[in-house]
């Protein structure tokens, strides 16, 4: 809480504060030195901005590089990648540490991290070295396709991260390693088990395990960091990758799907409780879900099926609106009410956070 000059004068008028002592009051608090406040997340146009570009730039080099770019060969790729890696990394070291512009710095350093899987596969391009599973066709099949030849990137990705994160704290390195990471579940456990690729249940039901795994280091992250919000990512990661996995169930019964909804409704208090907003909005869209196939049955065939539709997306959209009106009645609510350990692990309810 801060308080004013005219505050401290006020409380002299009042009789609250002596007068003798209010020179000597303003003048100690005047040669103070105030603590700098960390730096708290940010969501404007501004960041919008940089985060859109740097995907922008990994997507580029990743997702939409074609068979051509394959064409250039293992050597020419490699150098490529680490080109585009020395110059991402130069220019976001300039940005955190001598302009002292964390975030972009910060951004520029994850694209650089983002670069390894393309080094490695020149690498393995040149020396043949697919294992038994194969060349992939493209570069982009490594964001597409389940393959245990990716299994050397996604490796040295993860060890890039690492290494990345120990010369720069910046949260979303961790978002890239946990990418990372799922891709090297869904590639190592076929190959250890000794199932065909390409299996959709197998694959989801991992997506599941490796979600609730996430969400476990998530906590553990959430109580051990001191500065810098790196749960974020975590728990992003975990919940996508795990409320996905069940959302992307086929042919439940009904009960499933009220289990499904409850699910979901469980995500919105464990918002509340943990100031994490990633739960509330993956819990509304399932609520959506859940809702909009209920309508679908009842409704069938008929004209007022939109109808129904529209209005579950309006009684979403007013139950937003409550909350936000009563946002802080509800969180003095919950605090008075919340153990002192999963208060620990509770997010500052700042712009931007999860």
């Amino acid at each position: 809480m801060r308080y004013s000059t005219d505050d401290l004068r006020a409380a002299v008028t009042a009789g609250v504060l002596p007068s003798t002592q209010l020179d000597a009051l303003l003048a100690f608090l005047t040669a103070r030195v105030p603590e700098q406040p960390a730096a708290r997340p940010k969501f404007d146009v501004v960041h919008l901005l940089w985060y859109a570009g740097a995907l922008v730039v990994i997507s580029a080099m990743g997702l939409f590089s074609t068979l051509a770019f394959s064409q250039m060969g293992g050597p020419a790729l490699t150098a490529t990648a680490l080109v585009y890696a020395g110059l991402f990394t130069a220019a976001g070291h300039y940005l955190w540490t001598v302009k002292k512009l964390r975030t972009p710095g910060g951004l520029l350093i994850a694209v650089a991290v983002a670069m390894t899987p393309l080094a490695v596969f020149g690498i393995q391009d040149a020396y043949g070295a697919w294992t038994e599973f194969g060349r992939p066709k493209a570069m982009r099949d490594f964001y597409v396709w389940i393959k245990g030849s990716f299994v050397f990137m996604e490796l040295a990705t993860i060890a890039a991260a690492i290494v990345a994160l120990q010369f720069y704290r910046f949260p979303f390195i961790v978002f890239i390693m946990a990418v990372a990471l799922w891709f090297l579940s869904m590639d190592v456990v076929p190959w250890i088990t000794g199932a065909g690729y390409g299996n959709w249940e197998m694959s989801r039901k991992i997506s599941i395990w490796f979600g609730l795994g996430i969400l476990v280091a998530a906590v553990i992250v959430n109580l051990r960091q001191r500065s810098g919000d790196f749960a974020f990512w975590l728990y992003l990661f975990g919940v996508l990758t795990f409320w996905g996995g069940i959302t992307a169930t086929s042919n439940g019964t009904n009960l499933d799907k009220a289990l499904y909804c409850a699910l979901n409704v469980g995500f919105l208090l464990i918002s509340v409780a943990l100031s994490r907003r990633v739960f509330a909005v993956f819990g509304t869209i399932g609520i959506a879900i859940y809702l909009g196939d209920l309508a679908e049955k009842i409704f069938k065939d008929s004209m007022l099926f939109p109808f129904a539709l529209s209005l579950i997306g309006i009684g979403i959209i007013a139950l937003g609106l409550y909350v936000h009106r009563h946002q802080r009645d509800i969180g003095t609510w919950v605090d008075a009410r919340l153990p002192e350990s999963l208060k620990r692990l509770r997010a500052e309810p700042v712009a931007g956070q999860a």
